[in-house]
């Protein structure tokens, strides 16, 4: 839509500088603005957006709760809040993701670089020590406890990947 505009959050100069120049370079400036903050204190307004969308964050910060409480702040009553995140697949997918993830993303990341060896070394711990800490089941009621309803989640690729999306109350 036209008359829409984005405003992305990062906590990264460099991010937010890549960020910058791809804007720039595809003609977007005026549509698309790029703020440096963090999620647990947007530098954003009340009821500001219509919708808000974040991805591979809950991981990252010490207290999902409370930055999920933050991140439906600025939302609409009646807007939409959804995430994408790495899930852990299960049954007979678990064992070939664990494959992946101990094997495949490191020997994969080698070839690139030291930097994406590191990189394919830390998604698996990374994912699995998010899940143990919170559960599907309790992640949907910090969701419900932030103020969002209609809480839904679909897993994606095999169980690799979850979608969570709900309406801002």
């Amino acid at each position: 839509m036209p008359d829409r505009t984005v405003v992305g959050v990062d906590q990264s100069p460099e991010m937010l500088a890549a960020g910058r120049e791809r804007v720039a370079a595809a003609g977007l400036a005026e549509r698309i603005e790029l703020r440096d903050g963090r999620a647990e204190a947007l530098p954003v307004g009340d009821g500001e957006f219509d919708a808000l969308t974040f991805t591979y964050l809950l991981r990252y910060v010490d207290d999902p709760a409370a930055t999920l409480h933050e991140l439906a702040r600025p939302v609409r009553s009646g807007g939409v809040v959804a995430m994408q995140e790495f899930g852990l697949p299960h049954g007979l997918w678990r064992p070939l993701w664990e494959l992946y993830v101990r094997v495949g993303l490191p020997a994969a990341g080698a070839v690139v670089s030291p930097g994406w060896r590191e990189v394919g070394s830390f998604l698996g711990p990374s994912i699995r020590g998010f899940w143990s800490r919170l559960p599907e089941s309790r992640l949907l009621d910090l969701w419900r406890d932030a103020g969002i309803e209609d809480v839904e989640a679909r897993r994606m690729s095999v169980g690799g990947g979850i979608v969570v999306w709900g309406r801002r109350a």
